[in-house]
């Protein structure tokens, strides 16, 4: 009995460490980097795959952005997951309209877990 007691806790702990506390939800900071990125390369299929259930409806919006642009590319990015659903993060996108270039500045967005997964669901405050 004292053996598989012993046994039953070292294996809880190496299932957290593994992970085990933080199972099926990845890094909501990396699901928005590659959400910016699919948006600016026009990656319909990344971006049904990130898109939380609400924002699904925005899909060809969403995938299609930047269609009337220009050398479109994402200058600095960086994201960090600020908790409670948020994800903070800075650097431009950048796109050329015509012959002038236009800057956006990344901001906060806000990140949901839904079928074990990080998923973008927007622009938060």
């Amino acid at each position: 009995m004292k053996k598989a007691t012993i046994f039953l806790f070292f294996f809880v702990l190496f299932l957290a460490a593994c992970g085990g506390g933080n199972a099926g939800g990845g890094d909501p900071a990396q699901t928005v980097e590659k959400y910016l990125q699919a948006k600016v390369d026009g990656d319909a299929d990344t971006i049904r795959g990130l898109l939380c259930a609400d924002m699904e409806q925005f899909l060809e919006r969403e995938s299609r952005t930047f269609d009337s642009v220009q050398d479109v590319r994402i200058e600095g990015m960086s994201c960090e997951d600020g908790g409670n659903g948020r994800v903070t993060c800075t650097g431009t996108i950048k796109a050329l309209y015509g012959t002038e270039e236009t800057e956006f500045p990344l901001t906060n967005y806000k990140v949901v877990q839904e079928d074990g997964e990080w998923k973008w669901c927007g622009e938060t405050q």
